[in-house]
Parts: structure tokens; C-alpha cells; sequence
């Protein structure tokens, strides 16, 4: 079996990360060739990282504009070369959907839905257009319950076409990753280390956590990981905040582990989520987690680590507060994410995704 992953970048996200780490397992543990399309090529840490393990072969449809309508064409020469295309994110979802309908391939389409925050769904234009869009794929792979039920309902799609399929984190990868010595990066013994994984756009909150450093003592600093279009406008609320010297913006990163590890807790403070992949590696890297109560983030967040009220920053700084100087609670709460997290090895994600595979 051919299988061919198509995505828009590999720029920092959760989709992007996951798939790093998942199309290695699947060329690996399976009988299937398994290659890679994007959209847009340009260098990243990822896609380094990425090309140090890959075994399947790389198409590079553009160095640029991944929502640019010529990568219908880019895509067309692909459709018969292979059995399966798996599509993840948007506008990858409607070019390569529009690259079969004008091809007449005959291959089989799977997509999967990363977030509950699928903003054209609130658009009764977009709405129709999406449910146009999805009648392409065979199968709709969501990363949880609430992903399913979301576009079930929203989209109309029969529930034979959609299926649940947890995130999965490599715990093995994760467990093997020694700490980075935190006077390397500046920071003193008696610091408290809050980190953010998460890329800088409209979905994630930044400024609910950049905001409770001002209810946190002066030892409190904070690490954001990741890059994206809402830089300038994180790096003002820091510089309106007067928050320069107790917030590092280390960019995209490949030791994401490490800067965990690192960490005294990490937050997820988003607007909303499809899963909340960021926070189950944080578990796995035995650090306490605290997330925003959103859909798709509280389910996994819930029972292993702690939640807050979305957008409530004083609540939010008595948390990470609470948690960090009481170190019976943050043992607590590591042993808690420890068990919770065992539920999302990545392993189990290869397995279901070949069974989908070769049902279809």
C-alpha cells in the first residue's frame, strides 16, 4: 500500500509536530510506503529534524504560499501514484480534495480534523462549502470526541465516515530526554520556570498567561516556545506590561523535551483545542500542567493535571502559585499526569491508523 501524508508546512503546531513524530513509526512498524507532500517547503526546525529520519520520499509543492490555488495543479501529478492520501489541516484539505475531483482519480481520501476551532464553521457560506469539501474523503479521522461531534453535527457527515483517534505522544522518546541546565538560559537556582509551547496564533492565549505574571512575585519568569503571525502583538502586551525582563521568546525549537523537563510547570492557555497535544508532552515530561477549561484541552488535561477558568488570569496565577510552592501538590500532580498521559502513546495511534488503512 502507497500512502501519501499531504500538510501545509512544517512550521510549529501540534499537527505538524505529531506528524514529525508519527510518519517515521508508520514507515517503520508497517508494510506501507509512506511519503510526504507540503504545501510549503520553507526550512524549519521540524522539517529538519523530519528529514534526518525520514525513509519515504519528500515533494516540495512550493518554498512559499501554501493557500496559494496552484498547488491544485502541484497535487494532480500525485493522485495516481498512490492508494491512500492522508490530508491534515486547511487549505490542504480543499486542494487536495479539488486535485481528485478534477483528476478523476480513483484514490482514497482520509483528512484528519485537528481542532474544535474550525472557524469556517460558523459561516453558513463556509459551512456549505466544507460539507462540499468533506463528501471527498472516505474516512475523517478526529483527534476526540469533541472533534467528532462538532462536525458531525455542523456538517451533517454520517457517522461511518467519522472516527476517533486520540493524539499520541512518543513516551518512550519522551522519558529518555535529560533536562537543560537552567543557568545555560540564565535563570537562577531559586527561579520559577513557567513554560508555553505553543505557536503564536489566534487559538492560544498567550496574554491570559503573559498577564498573571503581574499577581506572581518577581522569581516567577516565563518561557514561550514557538513562533507565528501574532508575535508583535504578544511582544506588546509584554512591553505594555512592563514584562520584558521576566519573559523569554525562544522561537521554534527542536528540544522542546528538554525545556520541559527544564520547567518547574507548564501552562496551555488557549481560546480553544482540538486536543491539547502540548499538555499531554508536558505530563509525559513529569512537570505539572495547568490548561485552560476548553473543549478538547479539558478532557485531556482532566484527572492529570489542573484547569482554569478560560481567560481568568488572577485565577490562573493562584494555580501555577499554589502548585509550585507546595511540593507535596506538584508531586501530586506529576504522579497524575504520569498515569494520565499512559493513554496516549503514540504507538496506539500508528496501530489505529493502519487499521483504517486497510478497511478502506
Amino acid at each position: 500500500m502507497k500512502v501519501l501524508h499531504v500538510i501545509n508546512s512544517l512550521f510549529i503546531g501540534g499537527a505538524e509536530r505529531l506528524l514529525v513524530e508519527t510518519l517515521p513509526l508508520l514507515q517503520k512498524n508497517t508494510n506501507n510506503n509512506v511519503d510526504l507532500a507540503l504545501l510549503n517547503a520553507s526550512s524549519t526546525s521540524f522539517y529538519e529534524k523530519f528529514k534526518s529520519v525520514n525513509k519515504g520520499e519528500i515533494f516540495e509543492l512550493s518554498k512559499s504560499n501554501e493557500y496559494n490555488p496552484l498547488n491544485i495543479l502541484r497535487l494532480i501529478p500525485l493522485m495516481k501514484k498512490y492508494d491512500i492520501i492522508h490530508v491534515h489541516l486547511f487549505p490542504s484539505l480543499y486542494w487536495v480534495a479539488i486535485a481528485k475531483m478534477i483528476s478523476f482519480s480513483r484514490v482514497k481520501l482520509v483528512f484528519t480534523e485537528h481542532s474544535t476551532g474550525n472557524r469556517r464553521l460558523q459561516s453558513p457560506l463556509f459551512r456549505i462549502i466544507d460539507k462540499f469539501i468533506y463528501r471527498a474523503y472516505s474516512k475523517i479521522i478526529c483527534i476526540s470526541p469533541e472533534v467528532k461531534n462538532q462536525i458531525g453535527n455542523l456538517l451533517k457527515i454520517p457517522n461511518d465516515r467519522l472516527v476517533v483517534v486520540n493524539n499520541g505522544i512518543n513516551l518512550r522518546k519522551i522519558k529518555s530526554i535529560k533536562a537543560h541546565q537552567r543557568e545555560d538560559f540564565g535563570y537562577y537556582s531559586e527561579d520559577c520556570i513557567i513554560v508555553m509551547v505553543a505557536g503564536f496564533r489566534i487559538e492560544k492565549d498567550h496574554e491570559t498567561l503573559i498577564a498573571s505574571l503581574k499577581y506572581l512575585p518577581a522569581k516567577y519568569k516565563l518561557l514561550l516556545v514557538g513562533d507565528g503571525y501574532r508575535r508583535a502583538e504578544i511582544e506588546n502586551c509584554i512591553h505594555k506590561l512592563n514584562l520584558n525582563n521576566r519573559i523569554t521568546l525562544l522561537g521554534i525549537r527542536s528540544d522542546v523535551y528538554a525545556l520541559l523537563k527544564m520547567s518547574d510547570i507548564a501552562v496551555l492557555s488557549s481560546h480553544w483545542e482540538g486536543f491539547g497535544l502540548a499538555a499531554a508532552e508536558a505530563m509525559a515530561a513529569e512537570i505539572p500542567v495547568i490548561a485552560s477549561n476548553v473543549d478538547g484541552l479539558a478532557q485531556v488535561v482532566e484527572g492529570g493535571g489542573i484547569l482554569f477558568e478560560y481567560g481568568n488570569v488572577e485565577e490562573l496565577a493562584q494555580k501555577i502559585k499554589w502548585v509550585v510552592e507546595d511540593e507535596n501538590i506538584k508531586e501530586e500532580y506529576i504522579y497524575r499526569g504520569g498515569q494520565k498521559v499512559l493513554r496516549y502513546d503514540i504507538q496506539e495511534m500508528v496501530n489505529k491508523t493502519v487499521e483504517i488503512y486497510t478497511r478502506l
